[in-house]
């Protein structure tokens, strides 16, 4: 198995983008779940704008990426993101955080862009 290394600046910007706990909580959940902003508007009971702009400079770092479905417009992890191996190591150490998507299903709150 190959090992891939990213260089220590941009490793640093990586880490300092996921040192925000929002954005650190946006990306565990994007391991196993694809959301629209408006599921992270519920999740983290803020503002959609304030939601926008985590996903924006996640998007721009590459480590997020956008599908558009219909009529919304669905973030998933970018897999094929050179950081990707470097946040897959780092997700294993946090808490799983499905229980926040269950909750959203339980309110019929899942996907509820309208």
């Amino acid at each position: 198995m190959q090992v891939s290394t990213v260089d220590i600046e941009k490793t640093a910007s990586i880490l300092k983008l996921l040192g925000d706990k929002t954005r650190l909580t946006m990306v565990k959940i994007l391991q196993t779940n694809d959301c629209c902003v408006c599921e992270f508007v519920e999740i983290f009971k803020t503002s959609q704008p304030a939601i926008s702009q985590h996903i924006r400079k996640l998007k721009d770092a590459g480590v997020v990426r956008e599908t558009r479905r219909g009529q919304w417009i669905i973030y998933s992890l970018n897999v094929n993101s050179e950081y990707n191996p470097l946040i897959q190591n780092l997700l294993q150490h946090l808490p799983n955080q499905n229980n926040k998507i269950q909750e959203l299903e339980e309110l019929g709150l899942r996907i509820s862009c309208e």
